[in-house]
């Protein structure tokens, strides 16, 4: 059975198409029109993101992205309560793709409270309602996706915001660079034989062990992992270096297949201090010499941002090809679908 039949088969939402055509959820973006006159002109001392699974993912891609931009200590708040530092002078940010997260109604409810300049980021839903209640600014969202597979609206929405409030330069090129590369890259990954599917091929009865960089990439191994999870239906786990170096790397000493049939997926980019690539290099010998396989992927685009979204895009197909393989539809969530039941009950 060729990979179009399996796609035909097994992909019941089309989810396919969704990926392929990523890049007009940029193009959404950048027709959206939005204004934020309740805290256009407000001064903040720190920026708190609320959000939840993919939508939090948009939030913590931001500090990697621009974390050597912004000036203000930033966070993703990934629960209830906000930060107990929170108050009049935080921004607050809270994402929720459905609007019907809890804990992200909780965390703006309490924002309220706090009297925390607020921005409500969602396609509808109950936190639109709480906006509208409490003259919240609203950002709306496009809505028709599952919030993982949004990623793009998500991102480059937050990304629109926060050039609105003045916090991070204008990013006029890297928006349009990075449309016509998940234009261009999906046509690729979209015919029969792909760099994806044959990174999914490699990875099909293992467990993908993801390493990233802290602050540069780590937003991308939490991605990539989440992916595998929800797309993939597979549990994957990741780490940063050097914290990995300073604990997780004594695990392979007694690395077995028969304890956890895993390869390592190592996340690689050239602006990593020297330092990080030479623990790369070191940490990838000693996994290896374990008797584990290391799939490296890297990007060869011309700047940073640019190789981030192109190996973002990349993980993002690999894992929904694998799901493929793995005779599997990349839309369920049935586990959150049932876990969400048994909250509201």
């Amino acid at each position: 059975m060729t990979i179009t039949e399996q796609i035909e088969k097994y992909d019941e939402q089309n989810q396919f198409k969704v990926i392929a055509e990523s890049y007009k959820q940029i193009e959404y973006v950048l027709n959206n029109e939005f204004t934020l006159a309740h805290i256009e002109k407000k001064k903040f001392s720190n920026i708190v993101v609320n959000g939840l699974g993919g939508s939090a993912i948009g939030g913590a891609l931001i500090q990697n992205f621009f974390g050597s931009e912004m000036t203000l200590p930033y966070q993703v708040n990934r629960n209830y309560a906000l930060p107990f530092y929170a108050n009049e002078n935080t921004l607050v940010i809270s994402f929720s793709y459905s609007g019907n997260t809890e804990e992200t109604l909780s965390a703006t409810e309490q924002a309220i409270r706090k009297g925390c300049g607020i921005i409500c980021v969602t396609s509808g839903g109950k936190l639109e309602k709480i906006a509208n209640e409490n003259s919240l600014d609203v950002v709306k969202l496009q809505s028709g996706f599952q919030p993982r597979f949004a990623l793009w609206g998500n991102f480059f929405t937050l990304v629109k915001i926060f050039e609105t409030l003045e916090l991070i330069d204008d990013q006029t090129d890297f928006i349009g660079e990075s449309l016509e590369l998940l234009k261009n890259k999906g046509k690729s990954y979209s015919d029969e034989e792909n760099k994806a599917l044959h990174y999914a091929q490699k990875l099909l009865g293992y467990v993908p062990v993801i390493y990233s960089a802290a602050d540069y990439t780590s937003a991308l191994g939490e991605r990539l992992k989440g992916e595998f999870n929800e797309n993939s239906k597979l549990h994957a786990f990741f780490n940063v270096l050097p914290e990995m170096n300073h604990n997780e790397i004594i695990g392979w000493e007694t690395f077995s297949d028969k304890l956890l049939n895993a390869k390592a997926i190592f996340i690689l980019d050239q602006i990593y201090h020297n330092k990080i690539l030479k623990r790369f290099e070191i940490s990838g010998g000693l996994i290896e010499k374990a008797g584990a396989e290391i799939i490296r992927l890297e990007s060869a685009e011309e700047n940073y941002k640019l190789r981030y979204v192109d190996l973002i895009y990349l993980g993002d197909w690999i894992s929904y090809y694998l799901a493929i393989l793995r005779k599997k539809d990349p839309s369920e969530i049935d586990n959150i679908y049932y876990l969400k039941d048994k909250l509201a009950n």
